[in-house]
C-alpha cells in the first residue's frame, strides 16, 4: 500500500502526532528496520511517514465504526487488529475500475514490445579471469582479452583452440560454446552485451563482469516472436486491475491526510501522495 513519497522529518526531537494523537519515538526506531535505506534518518523518514499513515487510517476506521475480523493464512499467521482494521477499511471505501477487454485489447495493441518472446542467442566465449578487487589482474586480463580479440578478427577460425588454451571456463572444453542464452542465464554485463553484439563475429571489444574479462562470438540470434493477444490478455488485465487498485488506494490515503492535523512531519503534495 506505500506510495512514492518522500517525508520531511522536522526534527528527530520534535513530537510527532496524528489529530492529537503521538507516536512515539521508539515506535519510529523501530519501524526503520523495516525500511532500509543507504542513511539511518532516509530510515527514519521512511518510517515516521509508514506510522503516520497507518495512524490516520486506524483513526478513520474507528471513527466509521468498522469492526477488526483478523484474518489467518495457510501459515497459521494472525493479523493484528490493527492489521485488520486497515485491510478492511481499504476493502470497504476504495473502489476501483475493472480491466474490461477492450480496455487489455488497447494495452495489447499500445505495447507490442512487451509481448514477445525473448531472443535467444547461440554464443561462443573465452573468459579471462581475474578477481574483483585485484586491479593488477584486471587490466593483464583485459589486455590479454583484447590480444585475442585482435587475433581472432583476422582468423575466426582459431576461436575454439584459444578457447581451450585460455578460456577459465568449463566452456573451454567445448571451443567456448555456451549453447542458447536466454535472459537471465548469464551475468547482467554479458546479457546486456549479446543485444547489441554482431552476428557471425567476434565483438570488437571484451565485456567485464565481476568473473573477469569475456571475449564473445555470437553466432546466431533467433528473434522472440510476438505473443497472440489470447495468451496474454488475462496477465494484462491483472496487471491493469492491480495498478488502478494501487493508484485508487494512494488517492484515498492522501485524501485523509490532506485533512488530517499531523505534527512533525512535513508530509509532501496530494498529487505526490496519491502517485502510483
Amino acid at each position: 500500500m506505500a506510495c512514492s513519497v518522500k517525508p520531511v522529518v522536522t526534527t528527530p526531537r520534535r513530537r510527532i502526532a496524528v489529530n492529537g494523537v503521538e507516536i512515539a519515538r521508539d515506535a519510529v526506531a523501530r519501524e526503520a528496520q523495516n525500511h532500509p535505506a543507504a542513511k539511518p534518518v532516509e530510515a527514519l523518514e521512511a518510517a515516521a511517514l509508514a506510522l503516520v499513515v497507518r495512524e490516520v487510517l486506524l483513526q478513520e476506521a474507528r471513527r466509521i465504526g468498522i469492526v477488526a475480523r483478523p484474518h489467518v493464512d495457510d501459515a497459521g499467521r494472525r493479523e493484528t487488529q490493527e492489521e485488520a482494521l486497515v485491510r478492511e477499511l481499504i476493502d470497504r471505501e476504495v473502489a476501483a475500475p475493472g480491466a474490461d477487454p477492450d480496455t487489455c485489447r488497447r494495452y495489447f495493441d499500445n505495447n507490442p514490445n512487451r509481448f514477445r518472446t525473448p531472443d535467444l542467442f547461440e554464443v561462443r566465449h573465452i573468459l579471462i579471469a581475474a578477481a574483483p578487487g585485484d586491479d593488477g589482474a584486471r587490466r593483464a586480463a583485459g589486455t590479454r582479452a583484447r590480444e585475442l580479440i585482435a587475433t581472432l578478427r583476422g582468423d575466426p577460425g582459431a576461436f575454439a583452440g584459444l578457447a581451450a588454451q585460455f578460456s577459465a571456463c568449463p566452456s573451454a572444453q567445448s571451443g567456448g560454446m555456451l549453447g542458447q542464452i536466454g535472459p537471465g542465464q548469464t551475468v547482467p554485463e554479458f546479457e546486456r552485451a549479446l543485444a547489441d553484439s554482431p552476428v557471425g563475429e567476434v565483438r570488437c571489444e571484451p565485456v567485464e563482469s565481476r568473473y573477469g574479462f569475456h571475449v564473445i562470438f555470437v553466432e546466431r540470434r533467433i528473434p522472440g516472436r510476438a505473443l497472440p493477444f489470447e495468451a496474454v490478455e488475462a496477465r494484462i488485465q491483472q496487471w491493469l486491475e492491480t495498478h488502478a487498485r494501487h493508484t485508487a488506494i494512494c488517492r484515498y490515503i492522501a485524501g485523509l491526510v490532506s485533512g488530517a492535523r499531523i505534527e512533525g512531519v512535513r508530509m509532501p503534495q496530494h498529487d505526490v501522495l496519491s502517485n502510483a
